[in-house]
């Protein structure tokens, strides 16, 4: 663990994985953000850290490199498998409210969304 000037470690072990102490923020979602390119100022924003604990994070990722990106690929991993079963799940769900018509007067408004919808694929 990465210690901070006080002798307290600045990542800790959870029931989460490797976490930013006195935060819920994981190493995994900070490496969400280093795998997007982000600079660690903006992570450091986007996250609401300060400088110390974006700093340890950073620090930890780069001398446990090996064990925090096996780590995250499981993370992905499980992330990704959670999503497919829930999406498994509730699919006839979904296509049973696809199937129900729209309620009158409410044509204009289906409308704009399905071309709302559209140029979001578009952009895809």
């Amino acid at each position: 663990m990465v210690l901070v000037s006080n002798g307290q470690s600045a990542i800790i072990r959870t029931e989460r994985g490797l976490t930013i102490a006195g935060t819920r923020i994981t190493l995994y979602d900070v490496m969400d953000y280093l795998k997007a390119q982000y600079p660690p100022k903006l992570i450091r924003e986007k996250l609401g850290l300060n400088d110390r604990q974006i700093d340890s994070a950073l620090a930890y990722i780069e001398t446990h490199c090996t064990e925090v990106e096996a780590e995250y690929q499981e993370c992905l991993q499980t992330a990704t498998e959670i999503r497919q079963y829930w999406e498994e799940r509730n699919r006839e769900r979904f296509a049973k409210i696809a199937a129900i018509p729209p309620k009158p007067g409410q044509e204009t408004i289906r409308a704009k969304l399905q071309e709302w919808k559209a140029r979001i694929e578009s952009q895809s």
